[in-house]
């Protein structure tokens, strides 16, 4: 794996760890009217999805379990129609979508990452 790789599968981390943190005790309904929690949620999952993209393909084949496509096609969305974003697709992406890919990545990095590329 390319050093690269390894700090692109740690940004999603951290931003998936972010994004779980910002909705910690917090109801879909808080969407409506915390428009900072909206963008920080946006800008979690459009970094997820950017070093995904990023990533060479052969990285992804190595852990075929995380819905690489999904997270991408995700990203590009955020970004290119950010001017209609379903927060009910955005509230269920974190609340389902980011504990699966916590725990692929971390499962993934166990087996990879020996920490000398911090």
């Amino acid at each position: 794996m390319q050093p690269n790789d390894l700090i692109r599968l740690r940004h999603r981390l951290d931003a998936a760890h972010e994004a779980l943190r910002f909705v910690h005790g917090k109801q879909r309904i808080d969407l409506d009217s915390d428009r900072q929690l909206v963008w920080a949620l946006v800008k979690a999952i459009e970094i997820i999805g950017e070093a995904a993209y990023q990533m060479a393909p052969t990285v992804r084949a190595e852990i075929p379990d995380l819905p690489w496509n999904g997270i991408i096609g995700m990203r590009h969305r955020l970004v290119h129609a950010y001017f209609d974003i379903n927060l009910d697709i955005l509230w269920k992406t974190v609340q389902q979508g980011l504990p699966p890919l916590v725990a692929g990545i971390e499962k993934y990095l166990s087996t990879v990452d020996t920490g000398s590329n911090r």
